[in-house]
């Protein structure tokens, strides 16, 4: 995500203690003032501090962390699969830490998408200079470039081999930080350039596969309490070049959202974009019969100063993540295939997108 903030579902889940290791299940309702009171707890640094690697990959004491990977997967008959595997770590007063996961695969062969989710309390696993976050038999591990990715559900299973081919790079005018008002700050920082190789099991059958994925990081003493929501591009060109594209909404008491980019140009340059030096235009949209909500699934990237305009179109419109038993949400999260032109020139590309706020999660007691 950014995915700035873990919403007011996962929050229940740790306040009513309800939640199990395994496959996660429905989470009880419980009292809204819970959630402004843990708003109370925010304590965002008075000046972000600089980002240290390899020590900030491993989790932090803060209220609101994860890691997150989303990237492509090609077999050796050259079909194409998408997939998402994010660990949340949420720590709220003297609850001990708390964990959800999910795992998506977009199947671009035979156009299906399937996801799954877990969540427990037992998450952090003893390491010595690295993270290993594991829900049962999801895991992953590594630091400094270095990762493995391990999680299964029906149909689909990973076990893949990630190597970071650059350094982080870090958001938002190179400070690494997000100051989001009342509601706290983020750090922020990802991998964008990562060879990925191993093994995806598609219905029983192991491919090895290899391909491209992207690492995004967050952690902070934040949490939005107003229905803050946001729209996330990370888009890799075949020129090199990857970009990082955030837009917030719905937050209060914030002079100046912090709706930014990175753009990563194919010789290593990195160009920070301040708001409003970009545009993000919907061309299309997709109606969800399940949540109701309406998502664009498509879109045109302009950027005047870097000569790029791009068009950024979903592989598949539904895409679309209920993850309401783990995290509180209904968000969509998908594949995109780019084509465009930079400098006058050609370019394609594939990357990934994450839309939030266009569907309201429902609790039952």
């Amino acid at each position: 995500m950014t995915r700035l903030a873990l919403t007011f579902g996962m929050l229940l889940a740790i306040l009513t203690a309800c939640a199990g290791t395994g496959d996660a299940t429905p989470v009880a309702s419980a009292d809204p003032t819970a959630t402004r009171q843990a708003a109370t707890l925010l304590t965002p640094p008075p000046e972000p501090r600089p980002l240290v690697f390899p020590d900030d990959e491993a989790p932090h004491e803060d209220m609101t962390e994860w890691w997150y990977f989303t990237g492509h997967l090609f077999d050796p008959d050259g079909n194409r699969y998408g997939f998402e595997f994010v660990i949340f770590q949420v720590i709220r007063g003297v609850f001990p830490p708390f964990y959800a996961s999910h795992f998506a695969v977009t199947d671009n062969a035979t156009g299906a998408f399937q996801y799954a989710e877990r969540v427990g309390f037992d998450g952090r696993r003893e390491t010595d200079g690295d993270f290993h976050l594991a829900l049962d038999d999801w895991e992953m591990q590594g630091a400094g470039g270095e990762y493995v990715l391990r999680a299964t559900m029906e149909g689909y299973a990973i076990d893949l081999r990630l190597t970071s081919k650059d350094e982080p790079v870090v958001h938002n005018n190179g400070i690494g930080y997000m100051d989001v008002g009342t509601a706290g700050g983020s750090y922020y920082y990802s991998r964008t350039d990562i060879d990925v190789e191993g093994t995806l099991t598609v219905g029983g059958q192991g491919l090895e596969v290899s391909g491209h994925a992207w690492m995004d990081r967050q952690w902070g003493n934040f949490i939005l309490v107003d229905g803050g929501s946001w729209d996330w591009f990370s888009l890799r060109l075949d020129d090199g070049s990857d970009l990082m594209l955030f837009e917030l909404r719905g937050v209060e008491d914030i002079g100046d959202p912090p709706d930014f980019g990175t753009l990563v140009r194919p010789d290593g340059e990195i160009v920070h974009l301040p708001e409003g030096s970009y545009t993000i235009e919907p061309l299309d949209h997709w109606t969800s019969v399940r949540s109701g909500a309406t998502y664009p699934v498509a879109w045109r990237v302009t950027i005047p100063d870097e000569e790029l305009e791009l068009d950024v179109r979903a592989v598949m419109p539904d895409q679309e993540l209920d993850t309401t038993a783990s995290t509180g949400t209904i968000y969509w999260e998908g594949e995109v295939e780019i084509a465009g032109t930079s400098g006058g020139e050609l370019v394609t590309g594939l990357g990934y997108v994450e839309l939030t706020g266009y569907a309201i999660a429902t609790f039952s007691p």
